[in-house]
């Protein structure tokens, strides 16, 4: 082989070692992928989680596009649950899948909940695991089968009587929030169990704040411990996006 060719060698040669090296590069920038999107009013919901440059999960949401909040069910009209499947590409989160459920005239504690709003659940449990979630009464939730040990609650937080809902589970709630010390019921954060254990996370927002091209954000309390493995959310974020018009609600991991 002569100088020019042992040269031209070296020289592919180098190239190809650069791709290579920067090719782990390409691959770690932040991403973003979304599941499939569903109906929703006149518009469609649809999950989304996003990622770091590190390529590790910096927010999980759920997207309401321009028109999703028009049209919506009246009270005592279906649909008013939408299941929403995670991306299937991307990485995996500690969650299986989303329930937005539609409340058209609220629900219990009277003059707290009772105004339209959605639940979001976001699920660590099965579609099977919670189609299979059944309680005789409401009242359940008060039964020591039903309320979690305390290291699983974040402080602050209680499981009372009445919260109990089949496939769904027991309802944690704040006693602290501003919707039960005389203030409006705006958006809140919700922890949910099902016999003990921790089974989805649940941002409530109403219907006037999501139409209201909001921006917000609160920290997500956060219990001594966690008993699924995995990274769980430090704050949620409620947010207008101007350039489609669509509403975000944001799990954030960092």
């Amino acid at each position: 082989m002569n100088t020019q060719q042992t040269s031209g060698c070296a020289l592919r040669l180098a190239i190809a070692c650069s791709l290579l090296l920067a090719a782990p590069w390409a691959q770690a920038a932040a991403s973003s992928y979304s599941g499939k999107a569903v109906r929703l009013g006149k518009g469609t919901a649809h999950t989304v989680v996003r990622t770091d440059d590190a390529g590790q999960v910096a927010s999980i949401g759920i997207v309401l596009s321009k028109r999703a909040l028009q049209g919506l069910p009246k009270p005592g009209a279906g649909p008013t649950a939408y299941w929403l499947e995670m991306p299937a590409r991307g990485p995996r989160t500690v969650f299986n899948h989303v329930v937005v459920n539609w409340e058209a005239a609220g629900h219990p504690p009277p003059k707290v909940y009772d105004v339209p709003h959605f639940d979001f659940h976001f699920y660590l449990g099965s579609k099977a695991e919670q189609r299979r979630v059944r309680f005789q009464s409401e009242a359940e939730s008060a039964d020591p089968a039903q309320q979690p040990p305390a290291e699983l609650l974040p402080a602050g937080y209680i499981v009372p009587p009445g919260t109990a809902v089949p496939q769904m589970g027991v309802h944690a709630i704040n006693p602290a929030g501003q919707e039960f010390n005389g203030q409006p019921f705006t958006a809140t954060f919700i922890y949910g169990y099902h016999r003990q254990r921790l089974f989805f996370l649940e941002p409530m927002v109403t219907l006037s704040f999501l139409q209201s091209r909001p921006s917000f954000e609160a920290a997500i309390p956060q219990p001594a411990r966690f008993d699924k493995p995995g990274s769980y959310p430090l704050a949620y974020r409620v947010q207008h996006n101007p350039a489609n018009d669509s509403v975000e609600i944001v799990l954030m991991q960092k």
